[in-house]
Formats: structure tokens, sequence, C-alpha cells
């Protein structure tokens, strides 16, 4: 679908204008990169055959010419983009100084501000160094508005490009309900039974609010 092929309200700028970034899915802010009409059919069909946006960054620009669409100035605006949110990225540093993770709360206090202000769910990788010093918070996965859709190679490719000791798995749930689903359940199962094939071990998940969380450890889920 072309976006001019949507209402006017359901338009990636209009979404960017009256509701802010942080609303948008990747396929909506890399199509406004792109800026062409067929700007969301082309960001679908990145995502299709990079399935990341790491990946996409990853990719050469003669990777991207393969995509239906895409030419050289195209790729390399793509390209640029990427890695300006990269540079980004990596001078946003953690809380100095901050106390190793040794509780839930104290996870959740350094990283709820990062992960509840979404409409969808919100799967985040942490890091954690072999002290449980948090390294990095990094999202893999976005999801509908009931369920996510996680993969234990994206979140393991993650912790290991991460060097974490130990990776703590934390998502938001924006009804604000703290209840784990079926889903969750069966997600960090996977994930935890990988863990211990990769040798990095699945300390919590942590489903989060705005006002409070649910720690599976804490419960005994894990």
């Amino acid at each position: 679908m072309n976006v001019s092929d949507l209402p006017a309200t359901e338009r990636p700028l209009y979404r960017l204008t009256h509701l802010d970034k942080k609303y948008l899915t990747n396929v909506e802010l890399l199509s406004l990169v792109i800026g062409t009409d067929q700007g969301i059919v082309i960001a679908q069909q990145l995502f299709t055959a990079f399935k990341t946006l790491d990946n996409i960054h990853k990719a050469t620009i003669q990777e991207l010419m393969q995509i239906k669409g895409i030419g050289i100035t195209l790729a390399g605006k793509i390209l640029a983009s990427l890695e300006l949110s990269r540079r980004v990225h990596e001078h946003r540093e953690l809380p100095k100084k901050a106390d190793a993770i040794t509780a839930p709360n104290l996870l959740y206090e350094q990283i709820k501000g990062k992960i509840t202000n979404y409409y969808k769910e919100h799967f985040f990788i942490c890091s954690l160094d072999t002290r449980n010093n948090l390294t990095a918070v990094d999202e893999i996965s976005v999801g509908t508005l009931t369920s996510s859709l996680v993969h234990p190679r994206e979140a393991f490719e993650m912790a290991i490009k991460r060097h974490a000791a130990h990776i703590i798995i934390a998502h938001n749930h924006p009804s604000g309900d703290t209840d784990p689903s079926e889903d969750d359940l069966k997600i960090t199962k996977r994930l935890v039974d990988a863990g211990k094939i990769m040798g990095i071990e699945v300390l919590d998940h942590l489903i989060i609010t705005p006002q409070t969380y649910l720690s599976f450890k804490e419960k005994h889920l894990i």
C-alpha cells in the first residue's frame, strides 16, 4: 500500500506530527526517511529482506539496491540516517556509577522511562557484566497491542555483541496489567533454555508499566 492510499490520519508524517515519534513503527519511520509515495512498501521489503534495523545498517549500498525501488541515492540516504542513529545511541551513556543490579526494583528504576511510553509491546534485552552492572539496554522486538514475537537468535545476538555475562528480559504492557500472558511465559522459557545452551544466563524477566512491574524471578516463574 502506498502512502497516498492511506487515510490522511494514518499517514506516517501525520502520525509523527500529531502523536510523537515514539509512537511510530520502524516501518513508518523508515518510510519517512525514504520519502516517496512507495516509502511504506519499500520499508516493508527492507525488513522482509534484512529482518532488523541493525541488519539494514550493516548492509552495503549494493545489497540495499537489490530491493526494488532503491537506487544508489536512496540506499546512501538510508544508510546515512541509520549511521546517525547509531552515533546518537553510542554517545547516550547509562547513568554513571549506577548500582549493580541485585534486585528487580533497581533495574526497574533505571529503565522504566525508556520502556513504558509505548502503545505496543516492546521487548528489550538488558545486558549485564560479571558484576551485574548494567552495560546496555537494546530493543529487539516490537509487537502488536497484545503480544510480541521474540526469537532467541535476535536476543542473544545482542547479548553476544555486548559481551554480556547475564541478561534480563524486559518488556512493557500497554494495558497497565502486569500479569504475564501465555506468550510471555512461552517466550521466557525459550530464552531461558537458549541461554543455558549459549552460556548466558537469563536472570529475570520484567513486565513493566509506568506505575509498577512484575518480576518472573520473584514470582518463581523463572
